[in-house]
């Protein structure tokens, strides 16, 4: 009983010795809360710490991040969607809560529910073809995420049965969805690479589309002019003298921007040492100080390659190409099925969508161009809207207007170089001050 108990108390010193000390500041500056996270180093902390902010929508505007020796610690500068320091105590609390629990690990898979993953070759009216075979099969879509890009499409989709309202676990009704919907995402011109599965989905959504489009190798396939792409700059190089590779970004800041560079960084099996992220205007500043986890940086050119094309492709996949439009309505069977057959009937192709469900709701957004990635016609978008019904679907955003890549190149030539140069600096400093290195001159 005694050693028993011993050991209690061992468990209890080690919980205490490894749970984050998490620190939240309103005090120190005028526009912005602090976030600090101080933790025991594992690979993939640092990941769990930006989707807890993420997942709440927050803006990180600044962060500076060091894990060397065996210690973790940063610091985020974020503020809400509208640019404002945090004051609802229930959002404080739960963040306090999330952060002091990474170090054992997070998922939000979207327990009770079957998860399809889809992935294969874009076209207009997939998305259509996809939720009509759904209906058929009298699956409910509860949510569902879809990214496009570079012609590549990949889904997670959330159903159960229409009936039971239960996850669907009759494997020969899941034989047929998989059967079914690979025939989809085949089409004409897809035998190889559509793939379709079913599980239990319990890892991260966002995190698992960036995973399913690295495994599709949508990072090497042709590269499509990517409109939101403006500005968008990608180097790596090796620090010899310390051993780390430098990954340096600049491109245009939007919501989620560190999550999808850092998961793309941890999936590739890099760990970050060290990290200085900056926002000014419109404009994301990123710097990264990573080695491979066996401690060793980037080894030859077809790597450092590699490295900066899945960053790019990273960064492109959640851009938001065309016109938002927001559907609120009630929710009903084969109610995606019906909208989506009405833009493939006007011609318009989804290249992004978030699908969910409150209660009794539909709250869907989509992302629509025409046929060949261009705006969609105006005539075009209010005739859907009739269609569908003008106070349920909704023009939210309309696209930015659009550049030609000769002027995205000069943009990031001109400001480049002065910026990563600055940069590198700035996290030179950064580590003198921690005493990590002599001298940052």
């Amino acid at each position: 009983m005694e050693w028993a108990a011993c050991l209690d108390e061992y468990e209890k010193l080690v919980y205490r010795m490894n749970t984050p000390r998490v620190v939240i500041d309103n005090a120190v500056c005028s526009t912005v809360t602090l976030v600090k996270v101080d933790s025991a180093r594992r690979h993939g902390i640092l990941l769990e710490a930006v989707q807890v902010l993420t997942d709440l929508n927050l803006l990180i505007k600044k962060a500076y991040i060091s894990s060397d020796g065996r210690w973790f610690m940063d610091v985020f500068h974020v503020t809400d969607q509208n640019g404002n320091k945090l004051t609802d105590e229930s959002v404080i609390s739960y963040i306090e809560q999330s952060l002091g629990a990474i170090h054992y690990g997070r998922s939000n898979g979207c327990n009770g529910l079957t998860a399809l993953e889809l992935t294969g070759t874009d076209r207009v009216g997939l998305l259509s073809e996809v939720f009509a075979v759904l209906a058929d099969l009298q699956c409910n879509v509860v949510e569902s995420k879809v990214w496009t890009h570079n012609g590549r499409i990949a889904s997670l989709i959330y159903v159960k049965d229409c009936d039971s309202g239960c996850p669907i676990e009759d494997s020969q009704k899941i034989n047929k969805i998989e059967a079914l919907l690979r025939n989809v995402l085949k089409g004409d011109n897809d035998i190889r690479s559509a793939k379709t599965s079913v599980s239990m989905g319990v890892t991260h959504t966002e995190r698992r589309l960036h995973q399913m489009m690295f495994a599709d190798r949508d990072y090497e396939r042709k590269s499509i002019l990517r409109r939101c792409a403006d500005s968008l700059m990608v180097t790596v190089q090796n620090w010899t003298g310390r051993g780390y590779s430098v990954v340096n970004v600049q491109c245009k800041d939007r919501s989620k921007l560190l999550f999808d560079v850092v998961c793309t960084l941890t999936d590739m099996d890099y760990v970050v040492f060290h990290a200085t992220i900056n926002t000014a205007g419109d404009k994301a500043y990123l710097e990264f100080y990573i080695r491979h986890t066996d401690g060793t940086p980037i080894s030859s050119e077809p790597e450092r390659q590699r490295v900066i094309q899945c960053i790019e492709a990273a960064i492109q996949r959640r851009a938001s190409e065309g016109v938002r439009l927001e559907l609120c309505t009630a929710d009903r069977q084969a109610l995606l099925a019906d909208v989506t057959r009405t833009f493939r009937e006007n011609g318009l192709n989804v290249t992004r969508a978030e699908i969910s469900t409150t209660r009794d709701m539909a709250l869907n957004v989509f992302y629509v161009t025409d046929a060949v990635g261009n705006p969609a016609d105006p005539k075009i978008i209010e005739s859907v809207r009739q269609k569908i019904g003008l106070s349920s679907l909704k023009v939210k955003e309309l696209p930015l207007s659009y550049h030609t890549k000769a002027e995205n190149e000069e943009q990031a030539v001109g400001v480049g170089g002065a910026v990563l140069l600055s940069l590198g600096s700035l996290v030179r400093r950064n580590l003198y001050n921690l005493g990590l290195i002599r001298s940052y001159s």
